[in-house]
């Protein structure tokens, strides 16, 4: 038979991981895809693209405006007095509060200025504005 030793009366007395292991991989990583995708609230905006943008890691709080000028903050509709107030709350516990500004290509420039502007208002001093990195195609135009 091919693969014995001619000792047909041996006993296996080990078990192979192997499998276990490989298993608990695929697992462990489509648990981690699917995470990413529940984490995220599901706002319609269409990012505009930037050649020198990073991937960052998620922050304390986001504020989304979408291409209507209707603002999110953390996927709840709210307005810009109620982000001011949250902001009030948050820097009580967290004095190094972090802000997303996530605002689609064709919302209004003067509502994500004065965004920024009642972010840094509130004493916030470290904020980033969501951007989709750019193709290359893009980046040759």
């Amino acid at each position: 038979m091919a693969g014995s030793n001619g000792n047909s009366k041996t006993t296996i007395t080990t078990i192979n991981v192997t499998p276990l292991v490989d298993i608990t991989l695929v697992l462990l990583i489509i648990f981690m895809v699917t995470a990413t995708f529940i984490a995220n609230p599901q706002i319609p905006i269409d990012l505009p693209k930037a050649a020198t943008a990073e991937k960052s890691e998620p922050q304390t709080f986001a504020v989304v405006i979408t291409k209507n000028n209707e603002l999110f903050l953390d996927g709840e509709a709210t307005t810009e007095d109620q982000i001011g107030q949250f902001i009030d709350n948050r820097l009580k516990n967290t004095p190094d509060l972090q802000v997303v500004i996530s605002a689609d290509r064709e919302a209004m420039h003067g509502n994500v200025v004065r965004i920024i502007d009642l972010v840094r208002s509130h004493n916030v001093q470290k904020f980033a504005i969501n951007v989709e990195p750019a193709d290359e195609k893009d980046q040759k135009k």
